[in-house]
């Protein structure tokens, strides 16, 4: 791979020193986002770490170029090589070229279509169940019970098991991964520790502990459901699925795939509904039309107070790809070997595109489906993800049920918006999305 900047001059710098750069984007990566922009206009250059150069763009042509560019040249799998520890190597969001497309393919239709539908009626059995124990009356963070809900929901999806025990069994290694990146201070302590030979209680050896004990509940479910009955379940259709060769998926790849939608799956989703009640307990003229709504049997108001949510505080600050030749793009010579950056988090808040972009206003999204190359917390072009529809699907099913149980407010003395902390790859509310239940 040539040197990542030894052709033509990259996009500006911020004025900081690499210590100061990898410190804002790790530990307060709104802010940091937001003084780049407002230093370097919509296109800046960052070397968080040695050997990585990082172009981030807010232009909106040059993102829709990205997106919809050629695969071979924009490599996505290259761009998401951070993640092969927690997912491993054989994970669609690591793949690049035929072997991502195969991949794409035979991982799609569980997720669309009457597979999607299927899927409903045990989300709803599982948000009503669990939304009628949580507490009423005391203020807390929405996140760790959102994050309970949506594993319950993911596994029982995806393996097609009812029994809680069970449910328990498998999701609670996930949980523990989960926790070895879930704090700031957790994700910078496992990156100064990746890769060396620490001690047993340093932050790498503990996260490779969890990851084996995952690994383990994951490959004994494969290797059972193997020798059962092939149901509807996500891995019945994935152990018969088939390549265009009759091929299909070995057990390393499943498992893979598995800890993919198991951990990326539904971290994402309880983040986004974290974030949404933290929304909607501050803006209580749209928590009342949107319960007014679902008391008339309507959810459109409540599908664009999602995609509101997912506008202002997008899930997944940005998407990444590799250059694998020398590229034009808005007007700069880009170099193979760097990373390309479309930033979600600024393209969402362009005045251009958004009036009034720092207002949570779901009407925006009432009278026109959102545009998939200025709306994009799930990515686009061959990259989207394909858990999008479901995704969407689980935040309606979960907060209708919330708005038909309860009533929502603030924490006392909460008023202001809460702000942003990173847990691995996502933006989560800093203080988990504190609400009170009634």
């Amino acid at each position: 791979m040539p040197d990542a900047t030894a052709a033509g001059a990259l996009p500006p710098r911020p004025d900081l020193s690499r210590w100061m750069m990898g410190v804002g984007f790790l530990l307060t990566p709104t802010r940091f986002f937001d003084a780049c922009h407002a230093r370097c206009g919509d296109w800046f250059t960052l070397r968080p770490a040695p050997g990585r150069t990082l172009v981030v763009t807010a232009d909106p042509d040059a993102v829709r170029e990205v997106l919809r560019g050629d695969p071979d040249v924009l490599h996505a799998g290259a761009g998401n090589a951070v993640l092969a520890p927690v997912l491993g190597p054989g994970s669609t969001l690591l793949l690049d070229g035929a072997e991502h497309l195969r991949h794409r393919r035979m991982l799609l239709p569980p997720f669309h279509g009457d597979r999607l539908r299927a899927s409903t009626a045990v989300m709803e059995e599982v948000a009503a169940r669990h939304v009628a124990a949580w507490p009423r009356g005391q203020a807390g963070p929405a996140l760790p019970r959102m994050q309970a809900l949506t594993l319950e929901i993911i596994v029982r999806t995806v393996f097609g098991v009812e029994d809680p025990a069970h449910v328990a069994r498998v999701g609670a290694p996930l949980r523990r991964v989960l926790a070895q990146v879930g704090t700031r201070g957790r994700v910078v302590a496992l990156g100064l520790t990746q890769g060396r030979h620490a001690g047993p209680l340093s932050p790498w050896r503990r996260f490779l502990a969890a990851r084996a004990a995952a690994d383990a509940v994951v490959t004994e479910e494969l290797a059972a459901r193997r020798h059962a009955a092939p149901g509807q379940d996500v891995l019945s259709l994935l152990l018969q699925a088939r390549d265009e060769h009759g091929e299909g998926l070995t057990d390393a790849e499943l498992r893979d795939e598995l800890m993919t939608l198991l951990i990326a799956g539904h971290e994402t989703t309880a983040t986004a509904l974290a974030w949404t009640v933290e929304r909607l307990v501050r803006h209580p003229d749209v928590l009342a039309t949107a319960v007014a709504e679902r008391r008339a049997g309507g959810h459109a108001y409540l599908d664009a107070v999602i995609r509101e949510t997912l506008r202002l505080r997008p899930v997944v600050p940005a998407v990444v790809r590799q250059l694998r030749r020398d590229l034009r793009l808005g007007g700069w010579d880009l170099p193979a070997g760097v990373h390309v950056a479309p930033s979600i988090y600024l393209l969402h808040r362009r005045a251009d595109l958004y009036p009034e972009p720092l207002a949570f206003r779901p009407q925006r999204f009432l009278d026109a489906a959102p545009s998939s190359s200025t709306w994009i917390p799930f990515g686009g072009g061959v990259r989207r993800c394909l858990g999008a529809s479901f995704a969407l699907l689980e935040m309606r099913v979960v907060l209708g049920a919330l708005l038909d149980a309860a009533q929502l407010a603030p924490a006392r003395g909460d008023r202001a918006g809460e702000g942003t902390t990173r847990r691995a790859i996502t933006f989560a509310p800093a203080r988990g999305g504190r609400i009170v239940l009634r």
